[in-house]
């Protein structure tokens, strides 16, 4: 293997300079310079040159935060300085009294100056430098001595492998805390529970379990960041006078550090400050559990020195714990607007978050099986801000002997319908749609809808009025609504009632396949209910079909098929339907017939405004004569319909020589094909 040449030499050390600039300017800075795929070809040239050129490998390359395949063994070491934990204040009268302390052992009445840090929830650690190379870092661990992560910390890119600058002291020691922002651990557990592996409780736990992977490649792939918070030298001539400016000299050589950080003249502000910051907390995209005060001053820090194992010029102001734990004492289902039935854990009150918390969402039976949920379990819950408590995480060692596990309902607690949970879903759902008061106004807002029998002036704000006060049980009640009867609601006129009334008997004689659209009956949308419409001609007939028979429909699978049956066999589904056809509503069948479809197999696309019908009756015409409507031109198109100010799509049609029709055109083919009268 033939000897790196000087130039080789010189390219390799330029590469690592400007990929650790970039590297600074994105993960520090919040600022690239450069787009991500410049940087993956300077990244890329690096590692070919290191492969190529083993003798100019180099632990703070930046290729080395990929990480290492190799086991590390965590050796113990011991910090020159102790890693002291701080005191702790949990209310105003706490805060006060620590700035009474600490203007007393100074001496001085007038208000002392404070640097406000967000207390990040992660993992503290300290980090070495050697003449601005990183050499080793370690965890906190009891204070006095910590663990060896340095193959780790290497993999995290907010942290610099070598300082930037031209002050750097020969040997320093930077202390922050490793975390993991919030989308990340989403991310990082969703990636987990489909695999089938143990998920993390919260952020900070997920934070200390990746920064203790025996291999690095694990670390690397985990979504870790750095904030510093202080710096340590041997002669501290060399940094600034006080804790703020020591700070941005650590931004200087590399190092991220907290924007909400903030200065405070006295206890009032630093008050101020926490308020604002706790306010802020939800919105911010990692995890704080409160806010550090620590006297500004370096030589007053010095003056007040430590008490056992925290110093006296600085303390942690906790905010209102988000996570407790407590007893899962039942669990009950609830029923949604859209039927879905959501298992509710009825908990021990425990006060957490801000607030007392007796009740946490589940999410479904999945999330019940995977975190092994027992009645009478021990539980972890956790509340952020508005975002319902939920259950993170069960003590197993505290389950009780007559611990129970929960079961699904086979019928809907609401109305009594069968639960239903298709095979691959996680949600279960009640079945009784048309009738379940917990559906009730979704199912009539979806009926009333203009894709579906299109009745104008019933808003989701008379849907509401009208359900609650008792005037509309199911959709079958709407056609019995009197104008007299409506006159007595508040709000509502004479003139509005009697064309609400209209609009509601000009929905009595719908096309079948907005009537079965309108149905709501899960994953029959607009074209499935048009095809089983084209495919049976009956309502009675779609009802009757098995789910064998329903597959032979084009966009028909077994989950749809499964959701169509489930809804004709329940009986309060049925009953409404009877209801309707009593109350004179008739659904019509289809205006062409099977095998009259000119367009069968063509893509149209409609564009700009049309003068004599909206978009949609157009859309709705040419799908009869079995056209598929897409929004967008391609090489595939048959036609482009223009109307008034067609814009880009017509633009397209033309260049790629598509057939285009004007308005006119296109009711002459209406016309032709007895869509329209002629």
């Amino acid at each position: 293997m033939s000897k790196a040449t000087p130039d080789i030499i010189q390219r390799v050390e330029e590469l690592r300079s400007v990929i650790d600039d970039h590297n600074y300017h994105y993960y520090v800075l919040d600022d690239p310079r450069i787009p991500d795929a410049e940087y993956d070809r300077l990244f890329r040239e690096l590692q070919k040159i290191e492969a190529d050129y083993p003798e100019l490998a180099s632990d703070n390359s930046p290729t080395r935060r990929v990480g290492s395949s190799a086991e590390t063994s965590f050796e113990e070491v011991v910090h020159r300085l102790p890693m002291l934990s701080l005191d702790n204040a949990f209310s105003e009268e706490e805060l006060r009294d620590f700035d009474r302390r600490v203007r007393d052992r100074l001496g001085v009445s007038e208000d002392v100056e404070y640097v406000c840090e967000p207390k990040l929830d992660g993992l503290a650690v300290s980090l070495h430098y050697e003449n601005g190379a990183l050499t080793t870092a370690a965890t906190r661990g009891d204070g006095y001595s910590g663990e060896d992560i340095t193959a780790n910390i290497r993999t995290i890119p907010s942290v610099p492998l070598r300082l930037r600058g031209e002050d750097v002291p020969d040997l320093v020691e930077v202390r922050g805390e490793v975390y993991m922002p919030r989308e990340g651990f989403e991310q990082l557990n969703r990636r987990l529970a489909e695999r089938g592996e143990k998920t993390f409780v919260n952020p900070r736990n997920a934070a200390a379990g990746s920064l203790r992977q025996k291999k690095s490649t694990v670390t690397a792939k985990r979504p870790l960041e750095m904030c510093a918070y202080s710096v340590a030298v041997t002669d501290e001539s060399l940094l600034p006078d006080t804790q703020w400016d020591g700070l941005q000299r650590v931004r200087g050589w590399g190092f991220r550090i907290n924007p909400e950080m903030r200065k405070a003249v006295g206890v009032d502000e630093c008050l101020e400050a926490y308020n604002e910051l706790m306010a802020k907390r939800d919105a911010l995209p990692y995890e704080i559990d409160g806010i550090v005060f620590k006297v500004n001053r370096l030589d007053q820090q010095k003056a007040l020195g430590f008490v056992s194992r925290a110093p006296r010029w600085a303390i942690a102001h906790k905010f209102p714990a988000q996570e407790e734990l407590t007893v899962i004492e039942d669990v009950e289902f609830q029923v949604g607007r859209t039927g879905a039935v959501t298992p509710v854990a009825r908990l021990k009150p425990v006060f957490v978050g801000g607030v007392t918390v007796s009740n946490a969402t589940l999410h479904n039976m999945d999330e019940i099986r995977r975190l092994d949920v027992h009645i009478g379990d021990t539980v972890f819950i956790r509340r952020a801000g508005d975002v319902i408590p939920q259950v993170v995480k069960v003590v197993a060692e505290k389950r009780p002997a007559n611990a129970r596990q929960v079961e699904l309902p086979a019928t809907c607690p609401v109305c009594d319908s069968d639960v239903i949970q298709i095979e691959g879903e996680a949600v279960a759902r009640c079945s009784g749609g048309l009738f379940c008061p917990a559906q009730r106004k979704e199912a009539i807002r979806h009926y009333a809808s203009r894709k579906a029998l299109d009745i104008e002036g019933l808003g989701d704000k008379w849907i509401d009025i009208l359900v609650d006060e008792g005037m509309v049980k199911t959709v079958a009640d709407l056609y019995h609504l009197a104008t007299t009867d409506l006159t007595r609601l508040e709000r509502m006129g004479e003139k509005s009632a009697s064309n609400l009334v209209s609009a509601i008997d000009r929905a009595r004689h719908p096309v079948l396949w907005r009537f079965l659209y309108a149905l709501g009956i899960r994953e029959v949308g607009e074209a499935t209910a048009k095809a089983l419409a084209s495919h049976f001609g009956t309502l009675e007939a779609i009802a009757a079909a098995d789910e064998e028979t329903l597959q032979t429909v084009p966009d028909v699978g077994p989950i749809v098929a499964g959701h169509i049956r489930s809804f004709f066999e329940q009986s309060h589904n049925r009953e409404t339907l009877e209801a309707l056809g009593n109350a004179g509503v008739e659904w019509q069948e289809e205006e062409v017939k099977q095998g009259d479809q000119p367009l069968k197999g063509q893509t149209w696309v409609l564009t700009g405004t049309l003068a004599e019908m909206t978009r949609d009756e157009a859309k709705e015409k040419l799908e009869a004569l079995g056209a598929k409507v897409a929004g967008s031109v391609s090489r595939k198109t048959a036609c482009v319909v223009a109307g008034e100010a067609a814009g880009s799509k017509l633009a397209k049609a033309e260049q790629l020589d598509v057939s285009v029709l004007d308005e006119a055109g296109l009711l002459a083919l209406f016309r032709e094909r007895g869509l329209l009268p002629g």
